[in-house]
C-alpha cells in the first residue's frame, strides 16, 4: 500500500517544486518602489525609466509639492539631497542612484543601513545623460549616525 502511496507522489514534487521556485523568484520582484518628485522636475521621469529598463523594477510616480518634508519624513541628510526621493522595500533611495546599486542593496541588506544617495545632479548619472559629458560621483550609504561609500563613478 505505501508503495503505491509514492507512486502517486512522485508527480506531485516537480509541480511542487516549480510552484515553490515560482514563489521565490516573484517575492524577490515584488518590492514596492515608489518615488517622490517635484513636478516640474524632468530628469525624475528619465531615471525612474531608468530604473525600469528590461521590466526590472516597477516604479510608481507621486508628485509631491513639498520635497524638503518628503526628505525629512525619510531621514534624508540635507547635504545628501538631491530632486527625487524613492522608498525602495523600506530602503530610502536618494537621487540619482543607478538601477544596479539599489539591486545591490536589496541583495545585501546591511542592517546599518536606511538608504543610499548621489548627491547633487551629476552628468552622466542615470537620468541625467547629457550628451556624453560625465562627471564623477558617488553612491553614499547612510543609515544609524554612519556613512560609506558604496559604489563610485569616474
Amino acid at each position: 500500500m505505501s508503495q503505491s502511496r509514492n507512486l502517486t507522489r512522485r508527480p506531485l514534487l516537480p509541480i511542487l517544486g516549480t510552484m515553490l521556485l515560482a514563489a521565490c523568484t516573484g517575492a524577490a520582484q515584488a518590492a514596492s518602489f515608489t518615488m517622490y518628485r517635484d513636478p516640474s522636475c524632468g530628469c525624475c521621469e528619465a531615471w525612474a525609466a531608468h530604473m525600469r529598463q528590461g521590466d526590472r523594477h516597477e516604479v510608481a510616480t507621486v508628485d509631491h509639492p513639498d520635497m524638503a518634508s518628503v526628505k525629512a519624513q525619510n531621514g534624508v541628510p540635507d547635504d545628501l539631497c538631491s530632486c527625487h526621493t524613492m522608498i525602495a522595500d523600506g530602503y530610502v533611495i536618494e537621487g540619482h542612484v543607478p538601477a544596479a546599486d539599489v539591486e545591490r542593496l536589496l541583495a545585501e541588506r546591511p542592517d546599518w543601513v536606511e538608504g543610499l544617495a548621489v548627491a547633487g545632479m551629476p552628468l552622466g548619472s542615470p537620468g541625467m545623460e547629457a550628451g556624453g559629458k560625465v562627471q564623477p560621483y558617488q553612491v553614499i550609504a547612510f543609515g544609524s549616525g554612519r556613512r560609506e561609500v558604496f559604489a563610485s563613478y569616474p
